[in-house]
């Protein structure tokens, strides 16, 4: 549902694009907040035009389609936007390695929180790299501050964590293989 969504938006708010032109719109900017690649773009286009979100506005060389947004679609992304529930449930590794973190030596332990924080500040990094939105209508720029704040979390919860474990090391014992 939510590649679906993600396509209307990028359809809404760019305009008219083959689906080469969204694989490509999703690597520069949704890709922070959502992943698809050419094999899930391509199909799931041809599925919304076969609902009527979408239309082949225009075919050119090599078959390359470029797809439009309708009215149909439209509306479904406005009901999507201002009556749905979003989930809020993440799927996240790190937190579950923060969930069984204790299940190895505080040295190991120690190891495994500085890799996440070395994550998460190299996605901070990333996204501190695509600047500030240049205009109050960037389409993206309410997630681009979430991804940052998220990141910036998750190097909070690892600092706060390793100065946990490392205040628990023994000196002298082993820590961890």
């Amino acid at each position: 549902m939510s590649l679906r969504i993600a396509l209307l938006g990028l359809l809404d708010a760019k305009g008219p694009a083959s689906g080469y032109d969204l694989a490509k719109a999703f690597e520069r900017s949704l890709n922070h907040v959502w992943q698809a690649g050419h094999t899930q773009i391509y199909p799931e286009l041809v599925k919304m035009a076969d609902d009527g979100l979408v239309e082949v506005e225009s075919e050119g060389a090599r078959g390359r389609k470029i797809y439009a947004i309708t009215r149909e679609g439209t509306a479904w992304l406005h009901e999507w936007l201002v009556g749905h529930d979003p989930s809020t449930v993440v799927r996240s590794e790190a937190a579950l390695k923060a969930f069984l973190l204790t299940l190895l030596g505080p040295g190991e332990a120690i190891e495994v929180v500085t890799q996440i924080k070395a994550h998460a500040q190299a996605r901070l990094t990333g996204l501190e790299c695509l600047g500030t939105p240049a205009s109050e209508a960037f389409t993206g720029r309410f997630a681009l501050d979430l991804g940052r704040r998220q990141a910036q979390a998750m190097i909070d919860w690892a600092n706060a964590t390793l100065a946990t474990l490392e205040g628990r090391r023994v000196p002298g014992a082993s820590q961890g293989a």
